[in-house]
C-alpha cells in the first residue's frame, strides 16, 4: 500500500472540504490541525480549489492535503502542482486513473459496483472510495461486495457522519472514510472556526473511543494481590479471577503479584482500532513504548504502553 494511503488509514477520517474563497483555507486548516485531524480533501468543484491548497500545504507542511472531485488530468497537475498528496474522484474515469499512476500520484476512484471495482484492481489499485456510500448501500453494501475482492480495501464517502462512522471503521476493510458534518458549508461560510476545531475534537474522539478498562494495582506479591481481589470481592462484589501475573476483581480492578510499570500501578484505556490510537497519540506528542508491545496471534497489536506515567501510574492502550 502507498505510503500516503497509509498515513490516511491510521488517521481514519478525511474531512472533505469545500471551499469558495481562498481566505478560508488557512483558518480551517488551522481549525483541523488543532482539532487532532491533519488532513483535508479539498474538492475541485470550487475556482477557489488550487490556491487553497497551495495556502494550506504553505502554512502547514506537516498536513497531508488531498483534491477531491478531480475528474480530468488538467485538474490533476493543477491540484498536484498546488502541493495536493493525493487525488480523490467521485467516480471512475480510466484516463485519470492511468495518469495518476504513471505519474506515481496516489488515486482513490470512486466505485459502487463490481464492475467498476474489477477495473479498479485490473488497473493495479488496492483502495477505491465507495461513493456516495449510504446511498449506494452502506457498510452493508460495502461487505457484501468486499467478499469476492479479498485484497480490495474501501474509503466510504456520502452520509458518513459521528453516529454511523464508527459502523463502517469497525469493518477490517475499511480504510478509512470520507465526511465533511465538521467543516460545513455553513460553518465555514460563517467563519465558525472555533466550532470546526470542536467538530473535529469530537469527531477523532468519536473515532478511537477511548474509555477506562481496568486500574492495575501494584502489589509487593501474590499474597498481597490475592488479599487486594478478595477485599473488591466482597465489598462490592466484584467477582475475583485469577491469572498468571496478576488477579482481577471484576474486569476494573487488577491487583499485579508483583510490581510492574508505574510506581503505583497502571491505567489501562480501551480504543477501537489501536494502531490509529497510536498514531493519533505519537501525532500529539506522546512516545510509545514499543518494548512492552503485545500481540495477537495474527501479529496483530493488542496492547502497549506509553513512556512516563501520570499521577504515578502508566497508561496503556487496549483495544476494545
Amino acid at each position: 500500500m502507498n505510503a500516503i494511503i497509509e498515513q490516511i488509514q491510521k488517521l481514519g477520517i478525511i474531512p472533505v472540504v469545500v471551499l469558495n474563497d481562498v481566505a478560508e483555507a488557512v483558518p480551517v486548516a488551522k481549525a483541523l490541525c488543532e482539532g487532532g485531524l491533519p488532513v483535508a480533501e479539498v474538492t475541485f468543484r470550487t475556482d477557489a480549489a488550487e490556491a487553497s491548497i497551495r495556502e494550506m500545504t504553505g502554512n502547514f507542511p506537516e498536513m497531508l492535503v488531498g483534491a477531491g472531485t478531480v475528474l480530468t488530468t488538467e485538474q490533476v497537475d493543477r491540484a498536484v502542482n498546488a502541493g495536493a498528496k493525493f487525488i480523490v474522484s467521485p467516480g471512475f474515469n480510466p484516463k485519470v486513473v492511468a495518469y495518476c499512476i504513471e505519474k506515481n500520484i496516489p488515486i482513490v476512484p470512486g466505485c459502487n459496483n463490481p464492475s467498476v471495482m474489477e477495473q479498479a484492481l485490473e488497473m493495479g489499485l488496492d483502495v477505491v472510495k465507495f461513493f456516495p456510500a449510504e446511498q449506494s448501500g452502506g457498510i452493508k453494501a460495502i461487505k457484501a461486495m468486499a467478499a469476492p475482492y479479498v485484497n480490495l480495501k474501501f474509503m466510504p464517502t456520502g452520509g458518513i457522519n459521528a453516529k454511523n462512522i464508527n459502523d463502517y471503521l469497525a469493518f477490517n476493510r475499511v480504510l478509512a472514510c470520507g465526511g465533511s458534518w465538521m467543516v460545513a458549508g455553513d460553518l465555514v461560510k460563517n467563519k465558525e472556526f472555533d466550532k470546526i476545531r470542536e467538530l473535529t475534537r469530537e469527531a477523532v474522539m468519536t473515532v478511537h473511543g477511548f474509555e477506562l478498562k481496568h486500574v492495575g494495582i501494584n502489589c509487593e506479591n501474590e499474597i498481597v494481590a490475592d488479599g487486594v481481589a478478595n477485599s473488591f470481592e466482597k465489598l462490592f462484589g466484584f467477582t475475583k479471577k485469577v491469572g498468571n501475573s496478576s488477579v482481577f476483581a471484576g474486569s476494573f480492578i487488577e491487583a499485579m503479584k508483583r510490581p510492574y510499570l508505574g510506581a503505583m500501578g497502571h491505567i489501562a484505556i480501551g480504543c477501537n482500532n489501536i494502531e490509529r490510537a497510536v498514531a493519533y497519540l505519537e501525532a500529539i506528542g506522546s512516545v510509545i513504548d514499543m518494548a512492552t508491545a503485545k500481540y495477537d496471534d495474527k501479529n496483530r497489536l493488542k496492547a502497549v504502553y506509553l513512556e512516563g506515567e501520570i499521577g504515578g501510574f502508566a497508561v496503556h492502550l487496549v483495544e476494545k
